[in-house]
């Protein structure tokens, strides 16, 4: 571009840009007045101090109206940008909060993990999610065993969950091909499985795929080794195979007494460890308590670390019991099977549903073999567990699931009351936060 060109009229970006040398002049000669002598006159320190104060507000102005001249410019021009300019400097402003947000980890796996992620993402860019690979039915198992990979499922899910997309790539992503060879089978494992091949390892095709889907925080494997997930029944049967533990009432009934990883002495990532460690939050669930929370914990080194962070201990506990897994169980329960498989206090809360289920709906699951988990307040109460309650019910299809938005809202006004209002220097993240509280609840 050639010098005199700035001097046509054009988008009407120069006028900005000179009030922004104006203010810098200003800003200047200012301090040109408090530099050249000690001792000014009240005239002078008048004078000074009004050149400084126009100065930051000529560059503020500036500034501004760049943005929004270069904003304006690029949609007159034809291009689809769904912001208006005068959202553009509040957006950029969030996005440098959100990555400053509260330190969560979400530990789990399944539809229960990805649901509360959802969520949570509009709260905070600071989010790990570390998800279990045990898994090895479906479409996933399948994958697993013809290309010696770890399982994708759960992992697509939470990337998916986190991802900042459009609801077309979404669809497609979940797109399951009903005929043929990849009948069963969904394009996002497929597009996991492609990625892991052109990487030089499962972790690196993780974050691949979660920077081509702009994904909001991280997501984590738990551990690279393949690991198969194993029960023993309360009369010594075992059964292995993570896709069989859920049904294994048709072939052997019985309670689970403890679940367990083949081979033992599984290593995870050190980026889960460092998480764990720096959490400000780690929330175990929602999701199947033997197949999804609980293998986590079973890789060496996991348990105890979220044992000596300092982070609040958090159990979302499931709205319904699970046949094959849980028949019966309360939360207490639940609670107690985690301990018995980690180290005794290692909650300090539990999220609870309050809300009552539909009768016709209620009737539906205990036809096969599901109910409401009771909430034993005295038992949870005695061991120093506190209880956060709540109406965190969601009912689509005739299924009953997690409401992403409550559940979020429960994690996250926790976080802030209990760490970020505690910690001076991070004032800003507290008010944040609670404004975007209060501002969801407005609507």
């Amino acid at each position: 571009m050639r010098i005199w060109d700035w001097f046509r009229p054009g988008i009407r970006i120069k006028r900005w840009l000179a009030l922004g040398i104006v203010g810098v002049a200003c800003i200047s000669l200012g301090l040109s007045f408090m530099l050249r002598e000690i001792y000014l006159s009240f005239i002078e320190r008048v004078l000074s101090m009004f050149l400084m104060i126009s100065g930051i507000v000529f560059i503020v102005l500036s500034i501004k109206y760049v943005v929004k001249t270069i904003f304006n410019a690029l949609t007159g021009s034809g291009f689809k940008i769904s912001l208006d300019a005068d959202r553009l400097s509040n957006l950029l402003f969030e996005k440098r909060i959100l990555i400053k947000g509260p330190k969560i980890v979400t530990i789990g796996g399944g539809t229960g993990l990805s649901t509360m992620l959802r969520g949570l993402k509009k709260y905070s860019s600071n989010i790990t999610a570390i998800v279990t690979v045990a898994d090895d039915g479906g479409g996933s198992g399948v994958l697993r065993q013809d290309l010696g990979m770890l399982p994708p499922g759960d992992i697509r899910n939470c990337i998916l969950a986190l991802a900042d997309t459009e609801p077309i790539m979404q669809q497609l992503l979940q797109y399951r091909f009903s005929d043929g060879l990849l009948k069963g089978q969904s394009f996002g494992n497929l597009f996991l499985a492609a990625m892991d091949g052109i990487s030089t390892s499962f972790e690196e095709a993780v974050r691949k795929m979660s920077d081509v889907l702009a994904v909001t925080g991280k997501v984590l494997p738990v551990t690279l080794d393949d690991v198969r997930l194993c029960c023993e029944l309360e009369d010594g049967h075992i059964i292995c195979g993570e896709s069989k533990i859920g049904h294994h009432n048709e072939v052997h009934p019985g309670k689970i007494k403890r679940v367990f990883l083949e081979p033992e002495g599984a290593k995870p990532l050190q980026e889960v460890l460092d998480a764990i460690e720096e959490a400000d939050i780690i929330v175990l669930g929602p999701g199947s308590l033997y197949t999804s929370v609980i293998p986590n914990l079973l890789v060496q080194g996991v348990a105890e670390a979220v044992k000596k962070s300092k982070g609040i201990k958090v159990y979302a506990a499931n709205v319904m019991t699970q046949p094959g897994e849980t028949e019966g169980y309360s939360v207490f329960d639940h609670v107690s099977a985690i301990e018995r498989h980690s180290y005794k206090g290692i909650i300090d809360y539990c999220v609870v549903n309050t809300a009552d289920i539909p009768e016709d709906l209620r009737k539906r699951y205990l036809e096969d073999g599901a109910d409401t988990v009771k909430v034993d307040y005295d038992l949870l109460y005695k061991e120093g567990i506190n209880i956060i309650g709540g109406e965190f019910v969601s009912i689509k299809n005739d299924l009953v699931r997690h409401d992403p938005q409550k559940l979020a809202e429960a994690v996250i006004e926790l976080v802030a009351e209990i760490v970020l209002a505690k910690d001076k220097k991070r004032t800003i993240d507290y008010y944040y936060v609670k404004e975007r509280l209060a501002a969801k609840v407005k609507k």
